[in-house]
């Protein structure tokens, strides 16, 4: 990359050009690893045992959004982040950065739903830090990084280097609902379908995930090989990443794949791909074959996964690995990493 280029908004969107930023400029700059290996947490040796460490940041807009708001993003966000690493989360940080004339009465419900997300997952807000900046000079309204720590579960195995040719590909439930929601907050539209004769509004399905992994690596361990959050990029971002960093070319089926109405109208009306909308509150898993059916049975066992499926299936090594899907009409399309960001950011 190109040192004297500037930084575009579309270098965090989640996509090809965030991954090139990563790759080109942050991990030689500081010494890191290869961006190959690279997962959503780490896991470091820590006096003679292991921890797994992971960081990010929250920018939403707005604050509050049907099904959630950035207090509650930022702590869920974070647990899925070291859930789908095989990790039971144990604690987070929570750093604000607050603009001047922001309304306390908003911070405090803020603050109070990230304090109820953390505690209905088990998990505690141990450290953090404020500070203000002045008006216009920064984020509106709130940023929020948010680290977290876990310890491994028994029996978790996972990784890129496990997948093989046949291994089933899982989604927990339909797509878009997080991405989607944000936006038509956004944009004023208030979106709602008719079901079962009242009307149901679009909701973000911001939700902490590790009920749903621990629960499948406590019942298969090595059966689970990989795992991920489809956030920014969404499907579309998660697949294509599994294929290049495996070698491996991927078929999904779009008949399989789990679909909320209300999402796929929005997405219709505003001519979007569902499988390029972030989702905070569904895990994409590679799974054994011979375990597949099992997994289902194990995460719809759970409220925020009853849709589970398995919607395809990893194909064999290929110099040029493509995730392709098979759609509703019998065809054949290749799904593609989003170069920039296509979507308004969402996280």
């Amino acid at each position: 990359m190109n040192q004297s280029k500037k930084i575009l908004l579309a270098h965090g969107g989640g996509g090809q050009l965030t991954a090139e930023l990563i790759a080109e400029v942050i991990l030689p700059a500081i010494g890191g690893q290869d961006a190959s290996s690279l997962n959503d947490a780490a896991t470091v040796a820590v006096g003679g045992g292991q921890v797994v460490f992971t960081t990010d940041s929250y920018v939403v807009q707005p604050l509050e959004f049907p099904g959630g708001d950035i207090g509650k993003l930022s702590v869920c966000g974070t647990i899925n982040d070291l859930a789908v690493s095989g990790a039971k989360p144990v604690a987070l940080s929570m750093a604000l950065i607050l603009e001047e004339g922001l309304e306390v009465s908003l911070l405090c419900r803020i603050l109070t739903s990230a304090g109820q997300a953390a505690k209905d997952a088990g998990v505690t807000i141990v450290t953090g830090d404020t500070k203000v900046v002045e008006r216009g000079k920064g984020q509106p309204g709130i940023t929020i990084n948010t680290a977290g720590v876990g310890v491994p579960l028994a029996g978790a195995n996972l990784g890129f280097e496990r997948v093989e040719e046949g291994d089933a590909v899982l989604l927990s439930g339909p797509l878009g609902q997080h991405g989607l929601a944000v936006m038509a907050r956004r944009g004023g539209l208030g979106v709602a379908a008719a079901r079962k004769g009242h009307y149901v509004s679009l909701q973000s399905d911001c939700a902490a995930i590790h009920g749903l992994t621990s629960a499948m690596i406590e019942t298969l361990g090595s059966k689970v090989k990989w795992m991920r959050d489809p956030t920014r990029g969404g499907l579309a971002a998660t697949l294509a990443e599994l294929s290049a960093a495996t070698g491996r070319n991927i078929e999904i089926r779009e008949t399989d794949i789990p679909l909320d109405p209300t999402a796929h109208a929005v997405a219709e009306m505003l001519g979007l791909d569902l499988l390029n909308v972030a989702n905070e509150g569904k895990l994409v898993a590679v799974i054994a074959s011979d375990a597949a059916e099992k997994a289902v049975e194990i995460l719809a066992d759970h409220e925020i996964a009853r849709s589970s499926a398995v919607i395809g299936t990893v194909g064999q090594s290929d110099d040029v690995p493509l995730v392709e899907m098979l759609t509703h009409a019998g065809g054949r399309r290749i799904v593609q990493t989003p170069y920039g960001q296509d979507l308004p950011r969402i996280c």
